[in-house]
């Protein structure tokens, strides 16, 4: 079997910052739990002798963030590494964009990509699978809520037979938060009306994902607080 490539203690060791200039380390903790919240999908990374390995999941994080659970499906290779509590991290990523130069308006500017990120770290376990079931109705009560006023679709609703059966594909998990970090990189480091114009260099259009929001937030325009209000919002 596998064995892990390094395993920390995590109560000794502290885990580097994910951007190094401070200007983009200053959101406030609060908020970067109810980012990931919102989110609640990410890039889970173990690492072991062979080198990292990587999934795609969505997740539940508690709503303090002390606490994350998922389901990744049973053939996943990263079970083979929790037969103990293993250290693991989940980096989840929201609107993210290339900024030109020109943009700025002023001269001696290079390229950036603007971005926001967060990477939640702690230690990962596999969990009874009685647990499973709790850990499913959670998750899709959760993702269903945002649907309304669509009726929420929940386990009940399918043949027992058959969730028993795609139940036992899927492995619950869960992971002990240690720490959230993150990254909400907005050209905050730049003047107001340099960093206003590239904003609307994006708005006018960028390559990049959720561009919209992205020049919202480094624009801090209405629509800003909005979009920070929904990433607020508690999600049960």
């Amino acid at each position: 079997m596998a064995r892990l490539f390094f395993r920390q203690n995590s109560a000794h060791r502290k885990t580097p910052p994910i951007h190094p200039n401070q200007a983009f380390r200053k959101t406030p903790q609060d908020l970067l739990v109810a980012f990931a919240r919102q989110r609640s999908f990410g890039s889970l990374a173990l690492s072991y002798e062979n080198g990292p390995l990587i999934s795609h999941i969505p997740f539940q994080l508690s709503q303090d963030g002390t606490y994350l659970e998922a389901h990744p499906v049973r053939s996943n290779p990263m079970l083979q590494l929790l037969d103990e509590a293993a250290d693991a991290v989940i980096a989840t990523t929201g609107p993210d964009g290339y900024i030109s130069p020109d943009w700025y308006g002023v001269d001696n500017q290079v390229p950036i990509w603007n971005h926001v990120a967060v990477h939640i770290c702690g230690k990962l376990r596999k969990l009874d699978e009685s647990e499973l079931r709790g850990i499913l109705e959670r998750l899709s009560a959760s993702m269903e809520a945002r649907l309304a006023p669509k009726p929420p679709w929940t386990i009940d609703k399918m043949d027992a037979e058959i969730f028993q059966r795609m139940q036992r594909q899927i492995v619950s998990i869960a992971m002990t938060v240690d720490s959230i970090q993150g990254t909400f990189k907005l050209s905050q480091n730049k003047p107001d009306a340099i960093r206003s114009a590239a904003a609307d260099g994006v708005r006018n259009g960028t390559k990049g994902t959720e561009t919209a929001a992205l020049a919202d937030l480094m624009d801090l325009r209405p629509a800003a607080r909005l979009f920070r209000a929904e990433i607020n919002a508690d999600v049960n």
